[in-house]
């Protein structure tokens, strides 16, 4: 499926073999990360996707020149449990794209937990049309502060 917006992205389901790019994004973000903690180690994350995020979760995939440049896991109680867009495509409508699927799939409602530290990500889903409606004290196992985000689809009553 082709997405409008950064046009030469395309957002398309993940396959088991998309799972160690996904991993590798996610691995890359923690690293460059200086407030995130390394709770699991590199193959520990990777096999992680691989075993339990791919067979559990709706997985998808952004592609930009052939190459994974995010991802997105989403249960199926509407939770967008990761979306990670890799540092050389951030900016250009890759993390937008994948949310655009997500409303596709969940057309109702979205949530989304993010840390209190990324205020990076806390502008991405504001001006997507997110609202914060939780925080905790660190209720996870980085023991990090976090914000619960809800979006409502179009014509959803509260």
């Amino acid at each position: 499926m082709r997405n409008s917006g950064a046009s030469s992205t395309i957002c398309r389901p993940a396959t088991r073999a998309d799972m160690s790019a996904c991993a590798d994004i996610l691995n890359r973000w923690i690293d460059a990360t200086p407030w995130m903690p390394r709770i699991h180690q590199h193959a520990d994350v990777e096999r992680y996707y691989l075993e339990t995020v791919f067979p559990e979760r709706t997985v998808i995939v952004a592609e930009r020149n052939d190459r994974v440049a995010g991802f997105m896991a989403l249960s199926s109680d509407h939770y967008v449990t990761a979306l990670y867009v890799d540092d050389v495509h951030r900016g250009v409508g890759v993390g937008s794209n994948l949310l655009k699927t997500a409303r596709s799939l969940s057309a109702t409602e979205l949530n989304l937990w993010t840390f209190e530290a990324n205020g990076n990500a806390q502008r991405f889903y504001e001006r997507q049309g997110f609202s914060a409606v939780s925080r905790t004290d660190g209720d996870n196992e980085e023991g990090l502060p976090d914000i619960l985000y809800h979006w409502r689809g179009a014509g959803v009553r509260p």
